[in-house]
């Protein structure tokens, strides 16, 4: 099995978002970054502030939307970007931390901005080869 690791997937109008790693919260944790690589280049990202983010759901599938949904909303509200994603999952709560920084328009080249995570595409399984995969389609 590979490490952790995240990665874009083909879709017509809209991003793919998938992260994959040795445990589903790993794969939770490449997923924010699979989303924040679609907006922006978070190589480029201090990881000066946390956030704190918390979310509920009946199942995994529907808690790694939310999670993205979190992430979206602290984008748009507090204009940053996230460079390391840290998340704990006990049954189906989600409690995770973000740093990031305030987005810089001279030194941050944003490519889309993304309104928010669909079911389109929507799974969060374990794969006896890869590990955990969580994925989704982004509407941007």
């Amino acid at each position: 099995m590979a490490g952790a690791y995240w990665e874009h997937f083909a879709h017509d109008a809209d991003v793919g978002v998938r992260g994959i790693g040795p445990t589903r919260e790993a794969a939770f944790e490449q997923g924010g970054l699979a989303l924040m690589h679609a907006i922006g280049d978070p190589s480029r990202v201090e990881p000066r502030e946390m956030v704190e983010i918390a979310c509920e759901a009946p199942d995994d599938a529907l808690l790694f939307v939310d999670w993205l949904n979190a992430l979206v909303f602290e984008v748009a509200t507090r204009g940053m970007l996230f460079a390391r994603f840290e998340v704990q999952i006990d049954d189906h709560r989600l409690v995770g931390r973000a740093w990031g920084e305030p987005i810089d328009p001279a030194r941050d080249d944003l490519a889309v901005e993304v309104k928010g995570a669909t079911y389109t595409g929507l799974a969060v399984r374990s794969d006896p080869e890869r590990g955990w995969v969580a994925q989704c389609v982004v509407d941007v």
